[in-house]
């Protein structure tokens, strides 16, 4: 039996659909595909007795239709600052092997077509967030701007990432790997914290 793990810390991502991304609800994205980049940055972790704090790691992912009907192309990317050990845990979190979020995306990804570990900048301060991946991919975004200056939340959606996420529009979404080039702006961002265990 896997041993007992947890992560918690702060969440974002970026996509090419236009704001609100339509695909948490099950519908077909804004421009046919989809392209999205999504980061985490773990504040307090563990796996057994290996600690997980102050760790990052990514998923980008392709799809090219509506994400419940049509395979996903996924590439992960895991901070190089992970030790061995560390990595070893994250790449069994990550591929859903030992439970948690991840194991319930099985079922949607169609080819994996990668596992790297790179340098990982992850920035979240007050309603700002950004990403890099150092030579492979860059994500900035801000929170829109909802009634009376409040912050705009959505939860509930079946695909969303947290149980409630902050609204915002990203300035910057780029990514080079593969056969991929993505870039774009204006398109949307939402953000959270995250709060995982398993098994």
């Amino acid at each position: 039996m896997s041993e007992p793990w947890s992560l918690s810390g702060d969440y974002f991502e970026c996509c090419n659909c236009a704001v609100a991304c339509p695909c948490v609800f099950g519908s077909d994205p804004t421009q046919g595909n989809c392209t999205v980049l999504v980061g985490w940055h773990v504040r307090k972790g563990h796996s057994g007795k290996e600690t997980l704090d102050d760790l990052s790691f990514a998923l980008a992912a392709y799809t090219p239709g509506n994400m419940w009907k049509t395979k996903w192309d996924v590439a992960i990317y895991v901070d190089e600052r992970a030790t061995p050990a560390q990595r070893k845990a994250l790449e069994s979190i990550l591929g859903g092997q030992v439970g948690g979020p991840m194991a319930g995306f099985g079922s949607l990804i169609g080819k994996v077509l990668g596992f790297k570990f790179a340098p990982i900048s992850f920035h979240a301060e007050g309603k700002k967030r950004s990403l890099t991946i150092r030579g492979i991919a860059s994500m900035r975004s801000a929170a829109i701007a909802g009634a009376g200056g409040a912050e705009v939340k959505l939860s509930g959606a079946p695909m969303l990432l947290a149980p409630e996420v902050t609204v915002a529009q990203h300035e910057q979404l780029s990514l080079t790997d593969y056969s991929w080039k993505w870039e774009g702006a204006g398109g949307n961002s939402y953000y959270s914290s995250f709060d995982w265990k398993g098994p």
